[in-house]
């Protein structure tokens, strides 16, 4: 369910997929230490409120764009995270909406549900950092990689999108709370 009615297997590469790349960022700067903000073993409450997050999507043989975006979240009652981002990219295409909800399933794994991946998306903690993997439409895989940096309100965010086994997007991004 991409923000445009145009099927991602037209694409010629994956553009829009590579738009993830910032939205996974989010999530993973679960990683927050309690002095960060969250308490600690609950990096889900990191995102209430507002955040912010920048970087720069290289998609295989076009030039490399800046994308951005600006997420709302918010904590339910089941204690899952409802997120919001409000997503612009500097390669043409008109801004859109991107709607995340989050689950724990256990101390260092959580599931997802998000309008740009198809099926789950598997996110784990592993070290200091939060792995997500996820399918996207197009025969297309990603796996994203978030660290904290120093001070705990900011991530450094890093995405491959491949498609069988050939890396046809990279994106690097960093994530902070507002």
């Amino acid at each position: 369910m991409l923000g445009n009615s145009t099927p991602i297997s037209s694409y010629p590469l994956p553009t829009p997929l590579a738009r993830l790349s910032l939205a996974i960022p989010i999530l993973l700067a679960a990683g927050v230490p309690a002095s960060a903000g969250p308490p600690q073993g609950d990096p889900l409450s990191f995102f209430e409120g507002r955040t912010e997050t920048a970087g720069t999507i290289r998609v295989l043989m076009r030039k490399p764009y800046r994308t951005r975006s600006v997420g709302h979240g918010r904590m339910e009652r089941d204690g899952s995270l409802t997120l919001v981002q409000r997503v612009h990219d500097d390669d043409g295409q008109p801004s859109r909406e991107r709607r995340w909800k989050v689950r724990r399933l256990g101390a260092q794994r959580f599931t997802a549900a998000m309008t740009e991946a198809v099926g789950p998306v598997q996110i784990d903690k592993v070290g200091q950092s939060y792995r997500f993997r996820f399918k996207m439409k197009g025969n297309l895989t990603a796996e994203q990689w978030m660290t904290l940096l120093p001070g705990g309100r900011s991530a450094r965010n890093t995405l491959k999108v491949r498609r069988m086994g050939i890396t046809v997007a990279t994106s690097t991004g960093v994530v902070r709370k507002v």
